[in-house]
């Protein structure tokens, strides 16, 4: 096919116009493809749009762009687009000279996933079946591909670095990669621009494109828009919001969606990168405090362990289970970390993470507050008890973030972990609350588990104050005063003299200075509460404390507890 400038092929009716309803309603994405291509612009109001959406004050006239970063709002044309420079590419040029014998140039459009990939062939499919001139041209129209008569193929992808590598690329053009995410990779839009970028060095002209809807402040189209926007010489940066590249817009729309989430909507239809989220934690944190080659650490005689659980039930997300220590140093270790991906069976994922426990010398592992009861239930079956986690998500991360900051933690070598954690967003709520969650779409089950794991053991442990007759020493004025020196014989009988209201109060004492928590039908028995002074060494379950007329007790001054521990007489028997 002769070599024809995309303007004209785009008004020709042999080729594209007959795909458009109306083609003038396109005309923003003429001017930005006239940039792209190196064609002059001769209207000044055409001159106008190419200044506010490169921030440039003149077009580049004659000299090719090997790469553009094009952002735009939803519903802009963006993905037609796409397939139009594909088709445009792959049939308007005599690739060949710059191909071996028997070797194939690929022009890739690559997506986030199956999903979106599937749109976009089916764009390219359409182009080729609307026209003579582009049907004899298809050798194959495969399920993802189109083999062409003229040595080239174009190719939809996932974004999968693996993927793309061995291939001789003509152009490259990147679908929505603001918004690409994996599970296998904590940048996979870097590094599959990595494993592009030298597939296209062999070829001149050649031709990267990375088009996207904006999303937070972080990536790779955040980082071509901060450093080559409105700036010569490099990258074309195109930007511009919805109603600009399509005047067609239900304008309505638009305006109800900047009144209900003024962020998001600046975003979605205002081409602004969000500020109100950005990365939770920059992945060279993470590397830093990864151990290479850690997968697994065996028991150590003495550690204290702490375990943390994300349940599931066995359809979407994954069950895990995190086990950590802090070593002699103070810093906190990530033993174990578990995952078993969907789908499952929910009983069987408990049996084995329970014996996994137990080999760590572990019987409470705290879980995700929203588990519900048949996880506890689960875990009692075999011995363990389950904790509902007075933190919730966000709050873990908060906690587990300094750990990470300053290198106070190692944590094992898993590729899955790494992802989700660099996957991690913040993003402020209204009452300057952040929430951290992963991205949309995403998952965090491998890294919940890590952090709770650690952000749990690596809390402060409260020691219980023993009283013992033979260090009276060690108990100060403001410590239950009438109980000082005594015998564990005299405390019990001081105790058993207490009336029930003096009683209630001593266990308020109690739970206030050394956060003692005891069964309310308890907490009437002396010898209960002596042992409990004594010997503390663990919490039971919280309860609301009232008086025998019903009423709630509240934490008392200390002028009250003087009163309430024998210096008022009307209050012991």
């Amino acid at each position: 096919m002769n070599e024809l400038n995309i303007i004209k092929a785009l008004h020709d009716g042999r080729f594209f116009k007959p795909l458009f309803k109306d083609v003038s309603t396109w005309h923003s994405w003429e001017v930005y493809l006239q940039a792209l291509f190196g064609l002059e612009i001769p209207d000044r109001n055409d001159r106008r749009l190419f200044t506010r959406c490169t921030g440039l004050k003149k077009s580049g006239t004659g000299a090719r762009v090997k790469e553009s970063f094009v952002i735009c709002g939803r519903r802009s044309g963006k993905s037609f687009i796409s397939a139009i420079v594909a088709v445009y590419v792959a049939t308007f040029r005599d690739w060949s000279k710059f191909l071996g014998p028997g070797e194939r140039g690929y022009i890739f459009i690559i997506a986030n996933d199956k999903s979106q990939a599937k749109i976009i062939k089916n764009y390219i499919s359409g182009i080729f079946a609307s026209s003579a001139s582009f049907r004899r041209l298809v050798s194959k129209d495969l399920t993802w591909e189109i083999e062409l008569r003229n040595q080239t193929s174009i190719a939809v992808k996932t974004a999968s670095f693996r993927t793309l590598r061995g291939y001789t690329l003509l152009a490259a053009i990147l679908e929505e990669i603001a918004f690409w995410r994996s599970e296998e990779s904590a940048n996979p839009d870097k590094e599959i621009l990595a494993a592009v970028r030298p597939s296209l060095a062999t070829i001149p002209d050649s031709l990267l494109i990375g088009i996207s809807t904006p999303y937070s402040r972080a990536g790779v189209l955040y980082d071509q828009f901060k450093k080559h926007y409105g700036k010569a010489g490099g990258p074309l940066i195109w930007r511009a919001a919805t109603e600009r590249m399509n005047p067609t817009i239900d304008k309505e729309i638009i305006k109800t969606a900047f009144k209900e989430d003024p962020a998001a909507a600046g975003a979605e239809w205002g081409a602004e990168f969000r500020t109100d989220i950005e990365a939770f934690m920059p992945p060279e944190f993470i590397e830093a405090v990864i151990i290479p080659g850690r997968y697994e650490l065996p028991k150590i005689e003495g550690a204290r362990y702490s375990a943390f659980t994300d349940p599931s039930g066995g359809r979407q997300d994954s069950f895990t289970l995190g086990i950590a220590h802090k070593d002699r140093y103070g810093k906190v270790v990530l033993d174990v970390l578990r995952e078993q991906r969907p789908p499952f069976q929910p009983t069987v994922v408990v049996k084995e993470f329970s014996e996994t426990l137990k080999a760590y010398g572990i019987t409470q592992v705290e879980s995700d507050r929203y588990a519900g009861e048949w996880v506890s239930e689960s875990f009692r079956n075999h011995g363990i008890r389950v904790k509902n986690s007075e933190l919730s998500a966000s709050e873990i991360y908060m906690a587990f973030l300094p750990l990470v900051a300053n290198g106070s933690c190692e944590l094992l070598d898993n590729k899955r972990l790494k992802a989700q954690l660099a996957g991690l967003e913040r993003k402020t709520r209204s009452g300057g609350k952040d929430s951290i969650s992963h991205y949309p779409g995403g998952h965090d089950d491998v890294s919940n588990a890590a952090a709770g794991a650690c952000a749990m053991i690596s809390k402060p442990r409260v020691i219980p104050r023993i009283w013992r007759a033979d260090q009276p020493e060690k108990i100060s004025h403001d410590d239950w005063p009438d109980l000082r020196g005594l015998s564990n014989e005299k405390i019990e009988k001081k105790l058993k003299k207490m009336s029930e209201p003096a009683m209630e109060a001593l266990y308020i004492k109690l739970e206030r200075e050394v956060g003692l928590r005891i069964d309310p039908e308890n907490y009437k028995r002396p010898v209960i509460i002596r042992n409990f002074l004594l010997l503390w060494t663990r919490k039971i379950k919280d309860e609301k404390l009232k008086t025998a007329q019903g009423e709630e007790l509240l934490p008392l001054t200390k002028d009250e507890l003087d009163r309430v521990m024998g210096k008022k007489k009307h209050l012991t028997n």
